[in-house]
């Protein structure tokens, strides 16, 4: 679906923008439901720059961090 649709137009519950140039994504696997908060960076290319366990509603803000550290690193 990410591929043939891109991750804007898949949307919730599986894809969702955080902020500034952060995306969300959603993975269910055998330990709970996962995140990934990565960057498109060109028109094809997405960098992932933290994966986590999700265990409430909300992104914690320290993951959040975490990926615009990550981030900054790159640049």
């Amino acid at each position: 679906m990410l591929e043939t649709f891109g991750p804007q137009r898949v949307g919730m519950p599986h894809v969702r923008p955080l902020e500034d140039k952060l995306w969300e994504m959603r993975a269910r696997g055998r330990y709970g439901i996962a995140r990934t908060v990565y960057v498109a960076q060109h028109s094809r290319t997405r960098t992932v720059l933290h994966v986590f366990l999700k265990k409430t509603q909300t992104t914690p803000r320290a993951a959040i961090e975490i990926a615009r550290k990550q981030l900054e690193a790159m640049r």
